[in-house]
């Protein structure tokens, strides 16, 4: 369908930071994928980031691909979040149960908070 971008970088506190870009589907998942396991297994780090500002569609490949992250973190010690989340990847994760499990907020992406206080005139 799509590209993606994927690039990673080691910070100097042992996290690793994976940045996505573009569209990650069915045709772009599986080098995603290979990346965030292979990064995980071969480096150990003590938190795994994957910043997602930039991906303009992610469909289940894309989901499951982070499940996969998360477990392969999971199985290693490591902490796994996901951190600035475009407002289509947010609605994706909040439709399938996930923001809490990536380390996001529940409520929905864009809602703004509801005024809980009346007024007196």
């Amino acid at each position: 369908m799509g590209d993606a971008l994927v690039t990673s970088q080691r910070l100097a506190d042992g996290a690793a930071i994976i940045d996505v870009r573009g569209e990650l589907d069915v045709t772009t998942v599986s080098a995603f994928r290979n990346l965030l396991v292979d990064t995980i297994t071969r480096e150990r780090p003590a938190r795994v980031v994957i910043d997602m500002r930039n991906v303009t569609f992610m469909d289940s490949t894309g989901i499951g691909a982070l499940v996969v992250g998360y477990n392969t973190a999971h199985d290693v010690g490591a902490d796994f979040v996901v951190r600035n989340p475009s407002r289509f990847v947010h609605r994706q994760l909040h439709i399938t149960g996930l923001t809490e499990v990536f380390g996001l907020p529940a409520g929905a992406p864009g809602a703004s908070p509801r005024n809980r206080h009346a007024t007196s005139g």
